[in-house]
């Protein structure tokens, strides 16, 4: 389908920029959203789309965005909630005091999400988490221990993070499809991209190095399901995807109960900020 408005996180760079190319060349309007001015503007400039900056680190920075996209488009078809990332081997708390990855991966896109979540129903829109296998990997989330306060590592807090991604897309179906919004997550594959970029994460020798020439697919291999999902008329509402297939799961993300305790407990952190 043509002529929707796309908004996409994350797309300064890897599979966000690429999604937004493949996009834009299929007749979209697309709305870049990235950290770096430089490099979202260089995106933006390329296949000729709006863009906005906006550092997931900081939860007032997702706020002023919310406030951009609503005042620029009267709608919005499709949110791709791509940013992310896995960081250091020491914990790290960001300006709202949460730990980095928690609110990078996960809290940041759901303040971002709930804040347009009218303008999405209007639209009768979906909504795109890119998410990953760690949430199988490395995922056992601790809904009182969310901050990873107790018994740190970066890919546990990936994991966590991920997992955590895919609840929130469940328990948005279940909240908001009857009203026309869907929800779906996918696992892009293992990428060639920025991510782990910190030299002490234990995953920074594989995306970092030569070895990724080796191992590692293309970002635009990794776009092709988002674009996919952003482009067709239909999608899996509540399902994780991997290709296009359902992906494998944490245990944990069968859990509607934990969902909507998350959920619940996501929306108190917010409120406390």
């Amino acid at each position: 389908m043509s002529g929707r408005v796309i908004v996409i996180t994350g797309a300064s760079d890897g599979i966000g920029a690429s999604a937004a190319r493949q996009l834009a060349e299929r007749g979209h309007t697309i709305v870049v959203v990235g950290r770096s001015a430089e490099k979202t503007a260089a995106v933006a400039e390329r296949i000729g789309a709006e863009h906005h900056l906006a550092d997931f680190a900081e939860l007032s920075s997702v706020r002023a965005l919310a406030a951009e996209l609503l005042a620029a488009h009267g709608r919005i078809d499709v949110l791709a909630n791509n940013a992310g990332g896995i960081f250091g081997s020491e914990r790290r708390t960001t300006v709202d005091g949460h730990e980095q990855t928690f609110q990078v991966n996960y809290l940041a896109p759901f303040l971002l999400t709930r804040l347009l979540t009218e303008r999405l129903l209007a639209s009768q829109g979906r909504v795109i988490s890119t998410s990953s296998i760690a949430n199988r990997l490395f995922g056992r989330l601790d809904i009182d221990d969310l901050d990873a306060e107790h018994g740190y590592s970066a890919q546990k807090a990936y994991g966590d993070a991920k997992l955590a991604q895919i609840l929130f897309t469940r328990e948005l179906h279940r909240r908001y499809h009857d009203r026309g919004l869907s929800a779906v997550a996918f696992h892009p594959g293992v990428i060639a991209t920025g991510f782990a970029s910190d030299r002490s994460t234990p995953l920074h020798l594989l995306y970092q190095t030569p070895l990724k020439h080796l191992f590692l697919r293309s970002p635009d291999h990794g776009a092709r399901t988002l674009v996919r999902l952003a482009d067709a008329a239909e999608v899996p509402s509540g399902e994780y995807l991997s290709g296009r297939r359902r992906g494998a799961l944490n245990p944990q993300a069968e859990d509607a109960e934990l969902a909507r305790a998350l959920w619940d407990r996501t929306e108190r952190m917010l409120a406390g900020d």
